[in-house]
């Protein structure tokens, strides 16, 4: 039997598997292309010291990074794509080339640079699931880190500024957002009626800014004008995130888990729970 696939991940809260982009971005694609998955929650016990999240584990080898992550479950013919043309492949490229340039850095802002919400919502959520002194020092290290990336991408000639820059990306932003809009138009998923990677990508990008509440939603309140973009969120948490009752007992602080194959907290038993019952391949 092959060993399992084990996925590090930050946990969920307002309703979502993961509040953390990156880590829906991987979770998402898994559901679509069959990847059976062992979900690890991260909580007061993980020994990670660089929030490097999402991680995936098998026997031979530890990967980070949703991209080579996705490559990874690929190669194991857990193919999300395989029925996508070569134009749709390229399409595919270039709207997560769009997303990681426009929306990224706004999406970042919010979370981790815009002082009310790092505060509030953002740096209390992170530390409470890390072991102590982790939570005194990881979340300002990751803010710095996001804050460096939102620089090193717009902040050139002439936005030197962080004033200049903020105005920038949230225009930029806002454009992304209606550009997805107008290419997702009445459609279930991007491409049709069956989710790729694409779609992924868009769900794990939008739907921590659609449902975590913010002090500040400048950006959060342009999307839920768009409400097809809104539709797509939440069809696919209905359809491929169902929440399973009586399934929570994995969990640390009372939170809710989607059920995901196995969901593991890393100092509880493991929850069984519906694994999906197809597979994609190529």
């Amino acid at each position: 039997m092959a060993a399992p696939l084990e996925l590090s991940c930050w946990g969920g809260g307002w309703g979502l598997p993961s509040v953390h982009s990156d880590s829906l971005v991987v979770m998402a694609y898994a559901k679509f292309s069959g990847a059976p998955l062992k979900v690890n929650v991260i909580d007061n016990t993980w020994r990670g010291s660089r929030g490097d999240v999402p991680v995936l584990t098998t026997e031979d080898n530890t990967i980070s990074q949703p991209a080579k992550i996705l490559n990874f479950l690929r190669k194991q013919k857990y193919n999300a794509d395989y029925e996508l043309s070569a134009k749709q492949g390229a399409d595919t490229l270039a709207y997560i080339a769009l997303l990681e340039e426009k929306l990224l850095p706004a999406v970042l802002h919010t979370f981790w640079v815009e002082s009310d919400n790092y505060f509030t919502v953002t740096k209390p959520w992170f530390a409470s699931r890390m072991p102590f002194p982790l939570s005194l020092i990881l979340p300002g290290r990751m803010s710095k880190g996001a804050l460096t990336r939102i620089l090193l991408t717009r902040g050139e000639p002439p936005l030197y500024h962080l004033r200049e820059v903020e105005a920038q990306i949230y225009r930029d932003a806002k454009e992304c957002l209606n550009l997805l809009s107008n290419r997702l138009g009445t459609s279930q998923f991007f491409f049709g009626d069956m989710p790729s990677t694409l779609d992924a990508y868009v769900f794990g990008f939008l739907a921590p800014l659609y449902k975590v509440r913010f002090p500040k939603v400048q950006l959060q309140e342009h999307l839920k004008q768009l409400s097809n973009l809104c539709r797509f969120c939440d069809d696919i948490l209905n359809s491929y995130f169902r929440v399973s009752l009586g399934a929570f007992s994995c969990v640390n602080r009372n939170e809710q888990q989607i059920d995901f194959g196995e969901v593991h907290s890393h100092d509880s038993t493991t929850c069984k729970l519906i694994a999906p019952d197809w597979r994609y391949s190529k």
